[in-house]
């Protein structure tokens, strides 16, 4: 379908909300690279700026008829990714503060045995979650979240594409996001303190 390669960004959003996944690659083609290098100046990270792009586009054909694209198609796609990258930001900053003060405080807290014993039950809920994964998956997730390794040294330790690597963690946290819902809920009544050994 070369004809798509010449029709404007309006007529590509106009097809794509009609499931067509020529008008999906050609947005793709077009805005990936220069979206790719824009989250990247700002999280100065080029394997954290491909996740988020990648996810971005996940979720950009997933949401792809109920989006409310105001001509500019360009504006849109960059305002999107703007959005995930202050996010993605925030997130770590919060993080990196969360562990500072978790860290602060180790020394100062002891926490009753009753509560331990709770915080070590809901660990194991979320440790089973994981297992109940199907084995490659469950490794690429372990590997990723509890090893710290990118997507480009996972995908060669297991001589997989990185893209696949990919699709493998976006399963993964759709699982454990929908699983886990339960879990959420009891750790927001337990202080964070509670998960200290």
């Amino acid at each position: 379908m070369t004809y798509i390669k010449t029709i404007t960004d309006e007529d590509l959003t106009a097809l794509l909300k009609k499931d067509s996944k020529a008008a999906f690659t050609e947005i793709y083609r077009r805005y990936a690279d220069s979206l790719t290098g824009f989250a990247m100046s700002k999280l100065h990270d080029m394997d954290e700026a491909r996740d988020l792009l990648h996810d971005f586009f996940v979720k950009f054909w997933e949401d792809r008829q109920s989006l409310n694209v105001q001509n500019n198609l360009k504006a849109y796609l960059f305002s999107s990714i703007r959005y995930k990258i202050v996010d993605r930001i925030r997130r770590n900053i919060s993080r990196r503060s969360y562990d500072s003060l978790i860290q602060s405080l180790a020394d100062t807290y002891e926490p009753s045995v009753e509560l331990q014993i709770e915080a070590e039950e809901l660990s194991l809920a979320f440790v089973k979650l994981i297992d109940n994964l199907s084995p490659r998956v469950s490794l690429i997730y372990k590997l990723s979240r509890h090893q710290n390794h990118t997507v480009s040294e996972i995908a060669a330790m297991l001589n997989l594409s990185q893209q696949t690597v990919k699709n493998q963690l976006t399963s993964a946290l759709k699982y454990l996001r929908q699983s886990i819902k339960y879990i959420s809920l009891l750790l927001l009544l337990l202080p964070p303190l509670f998960w200290l050994k």
